[in-house]
């Protein structure tokens, strides 16, 4: 059995009954292929067993091929890991949304997903192209469709028995509120932004209310300016508790009730992200309450378009 302190096999329960989540999880975001199979072998024999990967990030078919090689290996199970992909913009009209799941599922090479999200609130123009602009360099939205009419067929999904649960991604509060009210089938994720310079309180508040799980994506600040992992206060906290800023960035976040993602090429980063136990609740205090910057790193909640996806990918 787990240690009390062990966030790193702390699993939280989803609201359609389908299970629980890890709230530790791998994101996937890594533009080189030979790196994305790699660092994704390297996190599964680690120990993460939360896989996170999207239509967008063009990583789905390494992903697969690094969860099939583990897989044969015998050493952890289809079922022992939560695989989690999302639909792109440009397939928000109802018809498009099966066509592009099962595409996701065929590069990933799995029968079934655990969840799958809305990668942004934003329709685009429908087709091949992810990041459809016009003669001015405009995105060009598509206007025909709404949310609920995506969200609609999402849930058709989770009735084939082919999705476990489905959420939503790069959403605020109204939104989220407004999906779950319409909802047959109620968002058992939301997935965005959150780390101590972009909290998320009053979301997270409604979340926890209804059940739902709130994953924090770039919960180290992603390596970009104002960089979290060098913010005086979690510097002193790191020193104090004897672990890395990362260590305690992560443990905060599940601390409080979210489900922290991270992700690194690095094999011993990845081991060292893994390593996460519980720090002090006076050190989650202070974290929460020092810290009055206000950053939001990625501006897809925005536009639709994913801010730390390399150009190109």
């Amino acid at each position: 059995m787990a240690a009390p302190d062990d966030l790193r096999s702390k699993k939280l329960p989803l609201n359609n009954g389908s299970g629980a989540m890890p709230a530790l999880g791998f994101g996937t975001l890594i533009p080189d292929p030979a790196a994305t199979r790699a660092a994704t072998k390297a996190a599964l024999e680690t120990g993460f067993r939360l896989l996170d990967t999207a239509e967008r990030y063009r990583t789905e078919t390494e992903v697969g091929e690094a969860m099939q090689e583990v897989f044969r290996s015998g050493k952890i199970r289809r079922e022992d890991v939560f695989v989690v992909t999302k639909l792109w913009n440009t397939n928000h009209r109802p018809e498009r949304v099966k066509p592009a799941f099962e595409a996701s599922l065929r590069k990933l090479r799995l029968h079934y997903v655990d969840l799958y999200l809305i990668h942004t609130p934003f329709a685009f123009q429908p087709g091949d192209e992810q990041d459809p602009r016009d003669a001015h360099g405009g995105v060009i939205y598509d206007k025909s469709v709404t949310l609920l009419d995506t969200w609609t067929a999402l849930e058709d999904l989770v009735r084939e028995g082919r999705c476990r649960a489905i959420g939503l991604s790069d959403v605020n509060l109204e939104q989220t509120k407004s999906i779950f009210d319409a909802a047959t089938i109620k968002p058992a994720v939301v997935h965005v932004e959150s780390h101590p310079y972009l909290p998320e309180w009053e979301l997270l508040r409604y979340c926890h209310a209804h059940g739902i799980v709130l994953q924090a994506f770039a919960a180290l600040g992603h390596g970009m300016d104002p960089r979290l992992l060098e913010d005086p206060v979690i510097v002193a906290v790191a020193g104090r508790v004897n672990k890395t800023p990362a260590q305690v960035l992560l443990a905060w976040a599940i601390q409080r009730g979210t489900a922290p993602l991270t992700t690194s090429k690095n094999p011993r980063r990845i081991r060292e992200n893994f390593e996460v136990s519980a720090i002090p609740e006076d050190a989650v205090r202070e974290i929460s309450e020092a810290i009055k910057l206000r950053v939001r790193l990625n501006g897809v909640v925005q536009t639709g378009i994913p801010g730390f996806i390399p150009s190109g990918k």
